[in-house]
């Protein structure tokens, strides 16, 4: 439990900072290539209901209405949910935002169409009571779309911290400059070293558990780090390549 509050400071005192980062990201040429990601594997046409889990400052909720959506975005920080709200009334969009534990959402079995998380998934400390939860409220046919990384694997990997502090090097030679301060940086791994997806292999921990939570598909793509990212990004995260996890409900 200790964990979880640490983690849910962290991340609200970073509200402010984080809503800055996706005001650039809308700004560049990652807006498109995220809603051409979100809905080349939406694969669905009509009105879709879609959950954003763990929406932070409202990136991808805002994404997914620009697109046409009815989306629901859900975050556990009141700080980052401010943020979201005022990043949509900014853009004139209609989003419908709640407080909610992802490991317990507050909806009906079977209420969306749609679920997409970015860069959640590995911050929990229950991912696979998380993913059995999703399947409950995802309806007939749905889909998960997971956007992650293993961040943190290499606080187990001697080899792969040694290759990290390389790339983090060449990033700087780049002219790249962290927003955390050494002090977030530290705090930061101390959680990660407590976090079960820390010390697993992923996206493969992630196909097993989702099938075995019940979804009866799942397609995974290990890189796409070359569509969502700038050079200096695919530098500085060249030790933990951003994945794509589709997972489908299909019920008889």
């Amino acid at each position: 439990m200790l964990i979880k509050h640490r983690m849910k400071n962290y991340w609200s005192a970073r509200a402010k900072g984080y809503s800055q980062l996706i005001k650039e990201e809308i700004s560049s040429f990652k807006k498109d290539a995220w809603k051409k990601l979100i809905s080349e594997n939406a694969g669905q046409s009509g009105n879709i209901k879609a959950l954003d889990i763990g929406t932070g400052p409202g990136f991808f909720a805002l994404l997914m209405a620009e697109l046409g959506y009815n989306v629901t975005a859900v975050d556990s920080s009141e700080n980052m949910l401010l943020e979201a709200r005022q990043n949509a009334e900014n853009a004139g969009l209609s989003i419908k935002f709640v407080k909610a534990d992802v490991h317990k959402l507050p909806f009906s079995d079977n209420s969306f169409d749609l679920i997409v998380c970015r860069n959640l998934v590995w911050t929990l400390i229950n991912p696979r009571d998380a993913y059995k939860e999703w399947y409950r409220v995802l309806s007939k046919n749905g889909k998960l779309i997971i956007f992650d990384a293993n961040w943190y694997l290499r606080l187990s990997d001697a080899s792969l911290q040694e290759k990290y502090e390389q790339s983090q090097k060449a990033a700087e030679a780049m002219g790249y400059k962290s927003p955390l301060s050494k002090e977030q940086q530290i705090e930061y791994e101390n959680i990660a070293k407590n976090l079960p997806l820390s010390y697993e292999v992923r996206p493969d921990w992630d196909k097993k558990a989702l099938l075995e939570c019940g979804f009866q598909k799942v397609i995974v793509y290990n890189d796409i780090s070359c569509k969502i990212w700038s050079e200096l990004e695919q530098i500085r995260y060249s030790t933990s390549p951003m994945f794509l996890v589709c997972a489908y409900k299909i019920e008889s």
